[in-house]
């Protein structure tokens, strides 16, 4: 194997995958990115047997072959030379040589025989979007996924599709976001498919906004080919809790918040909760809301703001950070808050398709 290729062309499209690359490799090889060097590209390939990443780019091949070498090492390295292009050679000994300038390493590398082999999704269902969208939804749902092992299925987004239309979705039982698109793909088709965090985490950087995605599905993997590199993930298993249900909920009050206001007074207001009960009390009144907190060994704030609601007076409390994590992920000037009453979940939505669901705390907790 040989090639020439340009340094900061090589150095852009390990960084497309090098995340993949698992911290604590348990099977050596899997530190390890493969290149293969064909006819006038180069293919990367990283893998954690999870999520795989494969991408190309153009390099003046001089003779094909391949091998897998230290993915953190190499990088390093291409990232300390000087030079604008560098000459890559491999010999069947599993050693590369690479030459820029007057400088000469040598790399200790493996055989491409003991590099895992990514899926062949060619024969998947599959479908097109807009990256920009398919990002967007991601964003908007992820950060609402479980950060505990333990709620294993709860750890991933889920994507549904039916009815001509992906749902995502993210929930940690406390919290959850939901956005969906239409896509074109028969009414009659349907499928869950829940996306492990690190694949939609690689998903939001490597996915081209200004380009068409395809998706490809099949039963336990999901693929998403973007520009010059593919992302294959096996899916999470299990079957997603009833999300439906919590969205469903009645609510008699709707009210209009001004958002960049509100994150405002959330960030002040949040500094005055306990570590142990991250609880703020939301109080309305004819035309205004008050926020409160308080905390023995902190102190206490109040601030409030002008709101379009005329009811009687109504008392819940949510976690202010709960309740930002949301605001950020909406990118309207408003939002609407739907509740109807202290003890069921508070309803948000803004005019993108977008609706968050965040579960009150008890009013006890946040006593002002």
């Amino acid at each position: 194997m040989k090639f020439v290729v340009s340094k900061q062309d090589l150095i852009e499209l390990i960084r497309k995958i090098q995340n993949v690359v698992p911290q604590n490799a348990t099977v050596p090889i899997l530190s390890h990115f493969l290149i293969e060097a064909e006819s006038d590209e180069l293919i990367l390939t990283a893998t954690d047997l999870t999520v795989g990443a494969r991408a190309h780019l153009p390099a003046k091949v001089k003779e094909k072959g391949a091998i897998s070498l230290p993915s953190r090492r190499f990088f390093q390295l291409l990232r300390e030379l000087t030079d604008t292009n560098l000459e890559v050679s491999a010999s069947p000994g599993e050693m590369a040589q690479i030459q820029t300038g007057s400088s000469s390493f040598r790399l200790h590398g493996m055989d491409k025989s003991e590099y895992p082999a990514l899926p062949d999704m060619s024969q998947a269902t599959q479908f097109k979007i807009s990256g920009g969208i398919l990002k967007e939804m991601l964003f908007r749902t992820s950060f609402a996924v479980s950060k505990e092992e333990s709620r294993y299925v709860l750890t991933g987004v889920l994507m549904r599709v039916k009815e001509g239309k992906a749902i995502f979705v993210g929930t940690d039982g406390k919290r959850l976001a939901k956005s969906e698109t239409q896509v074109p793909l028969p009414a009659d088709f349907s499928g869950d498919y829940i996306l492990p965090l690190k694949a939609v985490d690689e998903l939001l950087k490597s996915v081209d906004d200004n380009a068409e995605a395809t998706i490809y599905l099949s039963e336990d993997k999901v693929a998403v080919e973007s520009g010059n590199g593919i992302l294959i993930s096996k899916l999470l298993s299990g079957d997603y809790p009833d999300f439906e249900q919590v969205i469903q909920t009645e609510a008699e009050i709707f009210v209009t918040l001004h958002r960049e206001e509100l994150i405002t007074l959330l960030r002040q207001i949040s500094l005055f909760t306990s570590d142990s009960s991250h609880s703020v009390r939301f109080t309305f009144v004819p035309g205004e809301l008050i926020l409160t907190a308080n905390s023995a060994d902190i102190g206490d704030g109040k601030v409030s703001m002008p709101i379009n609601y005329q009811g009687e007076k109504l008392e819940i409390a949510f976690n202010p950070h709960f309740f930002l994590d949301i605001l950020r992920h909406s990118k309207d000037e408003t939002v609407t808050l739907r509740i109807s009453d202290p003890y069921n979940p508070g309803v948000i939505t803004d005019s993108s398709a977008g609706l968050f669901v965040i579960m009150p705390m008890r009013l006890s907790d946040a006593h002002s």
